[in-house]
């Protein structure tokens, strides 16, 4: 099996870790292009014994699998220039944020999944949702869920959750890193030097993840069983409260989702 990439940015380099340190592609047979940046590609080619090219019939002569991995802006000019290389039978995988499949199919007559990662597929945590079109075999489709699985934990939903997903899940580690920088401000202002702070911090999250993960228990549960009358854990959930820190998130992930909307508004109309 040949796997192309278009596009070498961070998604990009983080599947293709998942893939080769699973060992579920020969390194051989994964080929990337991006536009014009050799230093990527040659940091790319020494790291994963990859194949690179500027030239779309390398790329794509035989391929069996295409992502898109370039910024959305430049999907366009993607589409068009692998155009004339896919059969009809190649499979695109386009990991896009904000480009719809409909999009994709005016133009190209492919098998099209849509699949959205989040950055923690770098180390192979992402939460991966993947929409996908008719024309997808089940054989394709078995066989993205296995690849994406090596970047993390796929769901396959109906595109029209992608957004709300996108807003959850895609943009879902920036909210948790906002508020380990919260934790590291604090704990500078109350005495903890940062490495020991940082330490403490990154197992506590951990800890949360797992306790979320294997207790069975709803989140509003854990922080009952861990919120005693009258204790330190009460005092702090208090001043959350007053200033509407919960409500704040809500309204966070419901823009980020709404965001999401507009810019696949946007990128139909180029």
């Amino acid at each position: 099996m040949k796997i192309s990439f278009v596009g070498a940015g961070s998604m990009a380099e983080a599947i293709i870790s998942g893939m080769t340190q699973k060992k579920l592609i020969d390194h051989k047979n994964i080929y990337v292009t991006n536009r014009t940046d050799d230093v990527k590609l040659s940091t790319l080619k020494e790291k994963y014994k990859i194949q690179t090219t500027y030239s779309m019939k390398n790329l794509l002569e035989q391929t069996d699998i295409v992502f898109l991995a370039v910024k959305p802006k430049d999907a366009k000019d993607a589409l068009l220039a692998i155009r004339p290389y896919l059969h009809s039978t190649t499979l695109v995988i386009s990991v896009l944020a904000g480009i719809s499949i409909s999009y994709i199919e005016s133009m190209l007559n492919s098998p099209i999944i849509r699949a959205m990662p989040n950055t923690s597929a770098a180390v192979g945590k992402s939460a991966t949702a993947i929409a996908y079109n008719n024309k997808v075999s089940n054989e394709q489709l078995n066989i993205t869920i296995n690849l994406l699985s090596s970047i993390g934990k796929t769901t396959i939903v109906e595109e029209e959750k992608l957004d709300a997903i996108t807003g959850l899940s895609g943009s879902g580690p920036a909210y948790i890193y906002y508020i380990a920088e919260a934790m590291e401000q604090s704990a500078q202002e109350i005495g903890l030097e940062k490495t020991e702070a940082k330490k403490l911090i990154i197992q506590t999250l951990l800890g949360a993840a797992e306790m979320l993960e294997l207790s069975g228990k709803s989140p509003a549960d854990l922080r009952k069983s861990v919120t005693s009358p009258g204790g330190t854990t009460e005092a702090g959930i208090r001043v959350l409260d007053n200033s509407h820190v919960k409500e704040a998130f809500i309204h966070c992930i419901k823009e980020a989702t709404t965001q999401s909307k507009r810019l696949a508004q946007i990128n139909s109309k180029k």
